[in-house]
């Protein structure tokens, strides 16, 4: 059906610059940070599941998060380095739908669980009494498995949207991926579904997750300020820190992106923004969580010092 409704085989990928020269120079840079992003968000995945102290619904979601970094990270990445390496600049159209079939489940999730993170830490604070009820290991196992539902049906609806569409001429895409929205500008058909469904899905996906946060944290930052000594507030709200970094630089860089100001927006800004929350940002959470957590400093020198007893 696909190769019925396309005449064309392949897309060009313009890649993060538009200079070859400046992306072989910026190679080395972006193959680190991948490298970077695998080793630490496995980490955090073999600390946690070594450690039983971090067998807690906040960790279970950290975890499946790390694992979904890695994901985001190497469904864009991989092809982008690939190009780079080989100077061959093309991705075949079901490479492509593939690709952006990835990249909207992972980013997807990636939003889905920052939103189940907050919510555990608002019933962790908010609500401690019911804390074991509300967050018992049924009721993760299944806003996991609905959190990957959602995601993976509306990844499949613009996927296959997107499937029926004309690409009458081999255009070059003006991304270092395949998004959605370079790649709707090459299209000979009718986009107005396709554009239609990226407000009203895509806006869904990223509003609601970010109102569920907000609306967490406005309950749990008047908890901790209610908490009467200091050691005790500061407890409270050192478990919310690392989380409200990582929600901080997703959303800034994703509202960036994709709801910037036409007036402003540029393609040279849509790609660094891209890179940004795809790159970087899959990067920094390890980071950020294991710098700024001692449960899970503690929980990464244990897997140190045990890989070390086994080597010896």
């Amino acid at each position: 059906v696909m190769e019925n409704k396309s005449s064309v085989s392949e897309f060009f990928l313009r890649g993060i610059s538009a200079s070859p020269e400046q992306q072989q120079s910026l190679f080395g840079i972006f193959l680190c940070i991948y490298l970077v992003t695998l080793t630490g968000n496995l980490l955090i995945i073999l600390a946690i599941g070594s450690d039983l102290h971090l067998h807690t619904p906040m960790y279970f979601f950290l975890a499946n998060l790390s694992f979904v970094d890695m994901g985001l990270t190497s469904s864009t990445v991989s092809k982008m380095l690939v190009n780079v390496q080989t100077r061959h600049h093309t991705i075949s159209y079901t490479g492509c739908l593939m690709q952006m079939y990835f990249f909207l489940m992972f980013g997807d999730l990636d939003s889905f669980f920052l939103a189940a993170m907050a919510y555990d830490r608002y019933v962790a604070i908010c609500r401690p009494l019911y804390y074991s009820t509300v967050m018992s290991p049924q009721v993760c196992a299944l806003i996991l498995a609905l959190c990957w539902v959602l995601t993976n049906v509306v990844a499949l609806t613009h996927t296959l949207l997107m499937a029926r569409l004309s690409f009458c001429v081999t255009g070059e895409i003006a991304h270092f991926f395949c998004d959605i929205t370079p790649v709707l500008k090459l299209s000979c058909s009718d986009t107005h579904i396709n554009e239609m469904m990226v407000f009203v899905l895509g806006g869904t996906v990223l509003i609601v997750p970010f109102i569920c946060i907000v609306t967490s944290y406005i309950h749990i930052v008047p908890a901790n300020l209610r908490v009467r000594t200091c050691g005790g507030a500061g407890k409270a709200f050192s478990t919310c820190s690392s989380h409200l970094c990582i929600v901080c630089i997703f959303y800034g860089t994703l509202f960036s992106a994709y709801l910037c100001p036409p007036s402003i927006a540029s393609e040279e800004k849509d790609i660094a923004a891209a890179a940004l929350y795809t790159i970087v940002t899959p990067m920094l959470n390890p980071f950020i969580y294991s710098l700024r957590n001692k449960d899970m400093k503690r929980a990464l020198k244990r897997l140190f010092s045990q890989r070390k007893i086994a080597s010896s």
